[in-house]
This record gives structure tokens, sequence and C-alpha cells, in this order.
């Protein structure tokens, strides 16, 4: 297959290109630097539509690109995160729409998050559940608005609601493992709310689905069958360093460094993949310890 990736230089955009590659398919990536890779293609999400020769004759686009979440939200910042993807997006789905009907790619499978749901305590979120009431809600939302428009093109589109990824070299996971390797993890703000985890694996293995699977349209949530408390994805990290997990943050502490963001941060949402089961996809690493050994093997 000939597919065009733009975020590959992510967490999840730098495994699915691998992973790609190793199956064969002729990737084109989407950049805001360019490259001297010819397979690279010079992009600003923001600045204008995406480029038609890019797009054009490829059987699928995956959209991973956007600004980063995981920091204070100021003003700038929520104005970098929403524009970078509604407006990106937007600009994304324009220039499929310039690609002629006969040359354009048959699916958009686009990124989107868990933050969509808002605050949801033990509720076990599936699908179907509504956009919440947060900034980041309101992104998620915003977002898949603007991939959904693909639809009246003729174009398969999957909105994917990813977790929290765990891999050793990214993201979450690896921000804490020094804390952890020194004693020092615990449960976050009593440690009730819940985490929707998923091994990059597997969130890998979702998007791969879902380039393949004409069946596969709308929102998924990319996250693993069994999400877990803070507290126990604490102590799960903590057996797998081998080291006590027991030291906790309070609420306030988190509120001091990361402020509004702490609030989303510690409502959680127990988000559970029931399209992704019902759609046939089988989870390489369902379990929490299983999935932590095999990323720190």
């Amino acid at each position: 297959m000939k597919i065009t990736v733009t975020g590959a230089t992510g967490l999840i955009g730098r495994q699915l290109v691998a992973r790609l590659g190793q199956r064969g398919d002729e990737v084109t990536t989407l950049s805001r630097s360019g490259g001297s890779d010819p397979r690279t293609r010079r992009w600003d999400p923001v600045a204008g539509s995406a480029p038609v020769d890019a797009l054009a004759g490829q059987d699928a686009v995956v959209h991973l690109a956007g600004e980063p979440i995981g920091r204070r939200l100021t003003d700038e910042v929520k104005e970098r995160i929403r524009r970078s993807r509604v407006v990106g997006t937007r600009n994304l789905v324009e220039g499929l729409r310039a690609v002629p009907e006969a040359h354009r790619p048959r699916v958009l499978v686009s990124g989107s998050g868990v933050a969509y749901y808002g605050p949801h305590g033990d509720e076990a979120v599936p699908e179907t559940t509504p956009a919440g009431p947060t900034f980041l809600a309101g992104v998620s939302e915003r977002w898949e608005a603007e991939a959904a428009k693909a639809a009246a093109l003729g174009v398969r589109v999957v909105r994917m609601r990813t977790g929290v990824v765990l891999d050793a070299h990214g993201g979450t996971l690896k921000s804490l493992l020094a804390t952890y390797r020194i004693g020092l993890g615990g449960p976050i703000a009593g440690g009730a709310f819940f985490v929707p985890w998923i091994h990059i694996d597997d969130i890998v293995g979702l998007y791969v689905k879902a380039i393949d699977d004409a069946s596969w349209s709308g929102a998924y949530n990319g996250t693993a069958p069994e999400p877990v408390t803070q507290r126990a994805f604490a102590k799960a990290v903590g057996r797998a360093v081998h080291r006590p997990a027991v030291v906790p943050m309070p609420g306030f502490a988190l509120k001091l460094a990361l402020g509004e963001m702490a609030d989303m941060v510690t409502t959680g949402q127990r988000a559970v993949p029931h399209r992704a089961l019902e759609g046939g996809y089988t989870y390489a690493h369902p379990d929490l310890d299983a999935a932590l050994a095999d990323i720190l093997a």
C-alpha cells in the first residue's frame, strides 16, 4: 500500500512508520521541516492545505500531527493546541478535496484522544459517550469534526481516541521511570482516577487495523481492554522496576506544576475499546503487568 503519515516523528508516528515499512508499504511523511529524504514532504499544518502531490495516488492517510499537550495550559499554549489540531486537520481535508476523485486516498485515520470525554469517575466510557465540558474535550470534538468532513469526499474516516501510550522510549512512562527507579513513585492525588493505558505495539496495531479493515469507520477508543486506577498503575510500574510505589503526590502539588492541566490529568477516563474488540482486533498486550514487563525487558 501507499500511505501518507503526518506527525511521523512523534511517539506513535515513529513506530507506525517502522511497522508499515516492515510489511512492505511505501510511506510518505509530511513534516514542517521537510528534509533531504525524497519520501518526506514539507507541510506546515496551520499554514495552508496539505500538498496534493503527497496525497494523490495514495491508498491511505494517517494524521497524527499536533502540538504536545502535557504541560501548563497558558492561553498561548491553548491556542497552539487548538490550531494545530482543528486548523491542521481542516487543511489536511482541504488537500484531500483538491485531489481528483479517482486518485483520492480511500481512508483517513485521524488521531484524537480520550480527553474527548472529559471526567467520568469510575464509569466505563465506550465510544458512544458524548464529548465532555473541558478545554481538551472541546478541542477533540472540533478536531474530530474536521476529520469527519472527509467522508463527504468518499473517504472512509476513522477517529482514534488514544489513551496513555506506554513506551520506555517516550511519552508518560519514560517521564515516570526515573522517579520510580529511585523509589519515589506512587499514587497521585489519591490515585482513584482511571488510567486508560495501551502498549505502543497495540496502538500501532489499531492504526494498522483501521487502515486495512474497510469495515472500520467512525470513533474508536485506542486503549487496552482493562483500564486501571492510577493507584494500581503506580503499583504495577513499581513491580516492573522492583521498587516500592508508595510515595504520594498530593493534588495541590500537581496543580502547582501544571495548573488547569492537573484537573484533566487527575479526573481520567475509564475508556473501554468496545468497537475495537467488536471489530476483531486482538490485543497483543491486554494485561498491564505483562505489558510493562515486555516494554522494560
